[in-house]
């Protein structure tokens, strides 16, 4: 008997129960091949510049007569099926409903019959990235600055490594970095680290945080600033070697009268030029936060200053704690934030708690941040005073991050500027706001 025969009843089947036979195996064939087609088949989302892949299970999917298949349809995406794992995987190169076929032939059917033909869509989302602008800002007008500013510098005997960074928010408009900062070492050893945020609703906040930054630092330079930091280093002397409590007292106050004149007189150099140009206070409003730092005989000490909420902190040389110098003003939807220009925050029973004094050992890194950075980072103010927390910021700075952008904190990394400047530019959903990251190190 070939292979080819049909028995039908244990007799030999005519030419024309053999064509009926084969019709009856065409019809299922042909059935089968429309139930494929006709089966939906879901598939991931995928988006641009993002590594993907998804699974063809055919067990899974009841497809396990199918004995041959082929993919059209991908060759420009960035897309291809892998026969040996089963997986659709890459990098997608463009977004949009891409439509591809999948060929296939089932397992009674003749090797050379054609193949049925399924259409897939697989819906490419375009990189969220993509879909803001990057306008500059206007350099004729007359409070313009630069839209992005990273460097390096010495500070002390340490390095300062901060970065300064026009949000999405702003450069989708072509409107105006509103953060700023500033830093000095001072003739009396003491350096100084400042950063202040202007308010997004504020018309002029990036002049505001201007004023404020570099206020503080002309302050500090000031004769009479620097002989009151000079009694501060007496009375010091005189604490480390006596422990006295009355003398502790003292210092505070020193802290609280030195850093408060400074405050006070930014305060006043904001209402004057409010006054002068015929602007309101509030157009200047700018949060404001400022640590004085020295290696003294007891170790590091650090002199705080915060309005708003922009976060510092200081970590120990171990990495085993954080010690943070400030609290921040915040509350639902932003109700809690206080900026420099309010007079109320001088008059307030909480604004002598606004400065602090620490005493350290010793330190890995001095940090104060901007909220573009607290906010996608840390989230809320409780996770500040959790060591876990900077150490998942530092791992972050070192590349553990989605586009594996890492920063090697060395003074001797020809590279740190260009590392630091493109991790300021990290996604994160709803977080758009200028970004600040000063790190003394």
């Amino acid at each position: 008997m070939r292979t080819t025969d049909v028995i039908v009843s244990g007799r030999r089947a005519s030419m024309q129960e053999k064509k009926s036979v084969e019709n009856m195996n065409e019809s299922t064939m042909q059935k089968r091949a429309d139930d494929i087609i006709k089966q939906p088949l879901r598939m991931l989302n995928a988006t641009v510049g993002k590594p993907f892949e998804t699974k063809f299970d055919f067990k899974s999917l009841g497809w396990e007569d199918i004995v041959a298949y082929q993919f059209y349809g991908l060759e420009d995406t960035g897309l291809a099926y892998d026969a040996k794992t089963g997986q659709l995987t890459g990098t997608p190169t463009r977004s949009g409903d891409i439509r591809f076929s999948f060929r296939f032939r089932l397992n009674n059917e003749p090797e050379g019959a054609p193949f049925a033909e399924k259409w897939l869509t697989i819906i490419i989302n375009p990189d969220p990235k993509s879909l803001w602008k990057n306008l500059p800002s206007d350099p004729a007008d007359p409070y313009w600055k630069e839209d992005d500013v990273t460097l390096l510098a010495p500070i002390g005997s340490r390095h300062l490594l901060v970065s300064c960074e026009r949000g999405r928010a702003h450069a989708n408009v072509g409107s105006f970095r509103e953060d700023d900062f500033a830093y000095t070492d001072l003739p009396n050893g003491w350096s100084l680290v400042v950063v202040g945020d202007g308010a997004g609703s504020a018309k002029f906040s990036r002049k505001g945080s201007v004023i404020a930054c570099q206020g503080i630092a002309d302050h500090f330079l000031q004769k009479a600033s620097i002989e009151r930091m000079e009694e501060f280093d007496v009375l010091l002397d005189e604490y480390d070697r006596q422990q006295d409590q009355a003398l502790h007292r003292k210092l505070n106050l020193l802290v609280y009268n030195n850093l408060g004149k400074a405050v006070f007189e930014v305060h006043k150099k904001l209402e004057t030029f409010a006054a002068e140009t015929g602007m309101t206070l509030k157009d200047l409003s700018s949060t404001l936060v400022f640590t004085l730092f020295k290696k003294h005989k007891a170790g590091y000490v650090l002199l705080s200053f915060g309005v708003g909420d922009c976060p510092m902190a200081v970590i120990n040389k171990d990495f085993s704690a954080v010690t943070n110098l400030n609290w921040i003003d915040v509350g639902e939807f932003g109700g809690g934030t206080r900026f420099i220009t309010m007079p109320e925050i001088f008059s307030s029973d909480k604004f002598a708690s606004r400065f602090s004094f620490h005493i350290v050992d010793d330190f890995s890194y001095l940090v104060l941040m901007s909220d573009g950075i607290y906010d996608p980072k840390f989230v809320v103010e409780d996770n500040l005073p959790d060591i876990s927390k900077w150490k998942a910021f530092f791992a972050d700075l070192r590349g553990e991050n989605e586009d594996k952008a890492s920063v090697t904190l060395s003074a001797d990394n020809p590279e740190i500027v260009a590392q630091l400047s493109r991790w300021m530019d990290f996604w994160s959903i709803g977080n758009h706001d200028d970004r600040t990251l000063a790190i003394v190190f």
